[in-house]
């Protein structure tokens, strides 16, 4: 399925500059906090370009963000317990989302994502926002996996599921960007092949993704300077106050949705 949009879309030298912004600022959160956050860069693309042309665009650069930040976030930041929890439900959620965006309703998906994140960073701040460190679930971890695997498929937005999982178990601001990026890496590849199929790249679309591959190494290496200037208080609140972001744009592409 080759949408209207990807076969006309114009490399104008707007589409250029907002596209390469929109990579650059996903590129950075990436390298500031290991990914999970995309959706704060995506509203951009949406001035040049509609939804499923943009995730058609972003899926094989996600791959190369993703490689690019691993040169930071080594194997001795990633919580590998956790990942081993995390991943399975990650790779079946992106199978669901994939029938989800094919078949069912994902705006409504978007809502209860929304809402949940909202209810998850309100229950925060009513604890007086204190950095907390509970033990880890297997039944959290699943649930959170497959959440997160929906969400990337549907909305390029699996951050909130999993840092609802990994924010409560108290890790190292290194322990918990390097295993939220080890986690998106395996997703991003899992998810570009459905993502192609869904929306394949016409022409200019390819010639896009060319482009913007220069924005991801100082996206990524921008993002990491500025993690290692923060503490670890500091990067927790920088990903709540992004969760806030996130929901907020979920719930705005929920709601728009039934309303166009």
């Amino acid at each position: 399925m080759i949408s209207a949009s990807a076969m006309n879309l114009q490399l104008t030298l707007t589409t250029i500059l907002v596209t390469f912004v929109g990579v650059f600022l996903i590129s950075f959160m990436k390298g500031a906090f290991g990914g999970g956050f995309s959706i704060v860069g995506i509203p951009l693309l949406s001035f040049v370009m509609d939804p499923v042309t943009a995730g058609g665009l972003l899926a094989p650069l996600f791959i190369a963000m993703d490689l690019f930040a691993l040169r930071y976030w080594k194997p001795s930041t990633w919580s590998k317990p956790d990942l081993v929890l995390l991943l399975p439900g990650l790779v079946t959620g992106i199978g669901f989302g994939y029938l989800v965006f094919r078949l069912l309703d994902h705006r409504a998906i978007a809502i209860v994502m929304a809402a949940i994140t909202l209810s998850f960073v309100a229950l925060w701040l009513a604890g007086g926002a204190a950095l907390t460190s509970r033990p880890r679930s297997r039944p959290k971890a699943v649930t959170a996996g497959l959440a997160s695997g929906v969400t990337t498929m549907v909305a390029h937005s699996g951050g909130p599921p999993l840092a609802m999982y990994l924010l409560p178990l108290g890790l190292s601001k290194e322990m918990y960007a390097g295993t939220t990026s080890m986690f998106f890496t395996v997703g991003s590849a899992t998810k570009a092949v459905p993502w192609l199929l869904l929306a394949r790249p016409a022409g200019a679309v390819w010639v896009l993704m060319a482009v913007c591959l220069f924005a991801i190494p100082a996206g990524v290496v921008s993002g990491w300077r500025l993690h290692a200037r923060l503490d670890q208080r500091q990067v927790y609140r920088a990903c709540y106050g992004l969760l806030v972001v996130a929901a907020l744009k979920l719930l705005w592409d929920g709601v728009t949705g039934y309303l166009a």
